[in-house]
């Protein structure tokens, strides 16, 4: 098996799948394929799981669950063609019907281990909202305290393009970081992350990944065997950055077989993505927003500063795009594109637009006022 080695971590909290029953707290994402065969659920193998879920609850593990399915489930109640995902409006019906069978599933499952299921349905703008992020937090906490199992779910009867996280691996992330979790399992229907498409032949399966690099997003695929989610490799990856950077460790295991987490509990078989550094509460919350509302570009010069812990300053910005104001979460790139940073902007686009590439002493000129000691400041930025 393959090893692939980047920046080494000092906040891991496990480096093997065999050591899950030694956790605080885990998440676990399921997928739609996973739960949900031709329109109905898998109950036999969704009963494996809920013993799973009772067995690590037993070692003194909290779990937390992020499900998909709603929309497969009431795609099918309702009949809608294309597994309810042909329009917003059929997708958003779907998950209206879904939700309610989906919570019950869950409910019976663990119920019959004696767990409570408790659901939880978020938007992207729950968790990109601070106040809203620390509300669902608090709400997640105090259901861990109660005993219960925290069963969440993008809430996909709402959610807008505009405003979804899209698919529930970056979820199960943002999730981990918002309930202080200490690991991420994503069941997928591979064993995990390849050095190239799994049915290649000679595709070696990489077991361990320190810091996800440009070669580590190179060997992911976007696609989705089942036709049925919206995810992929590529947001297993993301979701695995997102983790890496709030101390969290990620996992992706092949969750097609009965009882997955007994069966990597045993094998160790799958991909641990290892955790890379722990940002505070604050910045950990802001590197894991995912909706910026508009983009910097900086010249070399600055971005080896922003790498180096400085502030964002005007003098540096060669490119401004989007429509953000002051508060707002702008991402900020090289000259090539690379994604450098993000934070809370200082000004509107406008008032950027103005001083972009201008020292400190010109622009009070072009603004009108006093400029601010910078455009994005430190203590309001995370590095990506």
């Amino acid at each position: 098996m393959a090893a692939m080695t980047g920046r080494r971590s000092d906040t891991m909290t496990i480096s093997s799948l065999t050591q899950l029953a030694s956790l605080r707290r885990l998440v676990v994402k399921v997928g739609s394929s996973l739960l949900v065969e031709q329109g109905q659920p898998r109950t036999a193998w969704l009963a494996s799981l809920g013993a799973d879920i009772a067995t690590l609850r037993q070692s003194g593990v909290e779990v937390i669950v992020v499900s998909s399915g709603a929309i497969a489930l009431g795609a099918a109640r309702l009949g809608l063609a294309k597994g309810g995902r042909g329009s917003l409006a059929d997708a958003q019906a779907a998950a209206s019907v879904g939700q309610i069978a989906l919570a019950g599933l869950w409910s019976d499952k663990l119920g019959a281990h004696g767990l409570t299921a408790a659901q939880m349905l978020l938007t992207l703008d729950d968790l990109e909202d601070r106040r809203r992020y620390l509300n669902a937090s608090a709400t997640v906490a105090r259901l861990l305290e109660a005993g219960a199992v925290p069963v969440i779910n993008e809430n996909d009867s709402v959610a807008t393009e505009e405003i979804r996280f899209g698919d529930n691996d970056r979820l199960a992330a943002r999730v981990a970081q918002a309930a202080g979790a200490d690991a991420v399992m994503l069941l997928s229907d591979v064993d995990g992350l390849y050095d190239r498409d799994p049915r290649e032949e000679g595709a070696s399966l990489i077991e361990c990944v320190e810091g996800i690099t440009r070669d580590i997003l190179a060997m992911a695929s976007s696609a989705s065997s089942s036709g049925m989610g919206s995810g992929g490799m590529v947001s297993k990856l993301q979701a695995a950055q997102m983790a890496e950077r709030a101390g969290i460790a990620l996992a992706i295991i092949n969750g097609t077989h009965d009882a997955p987490i007994s069966r990597v509990m045993e094998s160790g078989r799958g991909t641990i993505f290892l955790p890379q550094r722990r940002d505070g509460a604050r910045k950990a919350w802001l590197g894991g927003r995912v909706a910026p509302k508009g983009t910097l570009r900086v010249d070399q010069g600055c971005a080896d500063a922003l790498k180096g812990g400085a502030s964002l300053l005007a003098a540096g910005v060669v490119g401004v795009s989007g429509a953000f104001q002051r508060g707002d979460l702008v991402k900020i790139v090289s000259m090539k594109g690379e994604e450098l940073a993000q934070g809370l902007a200082e000004y509107d686009v406008e008032d950027v637009q103005l001083i972009a590439g201008k020292r400190e002493g010109d622009q009070a000129e072009r603004l009108g006022y006093a400029p601010r000691s910078c455009v994005i400041h430190r203590d309001h930025m995370v590095l990506l």
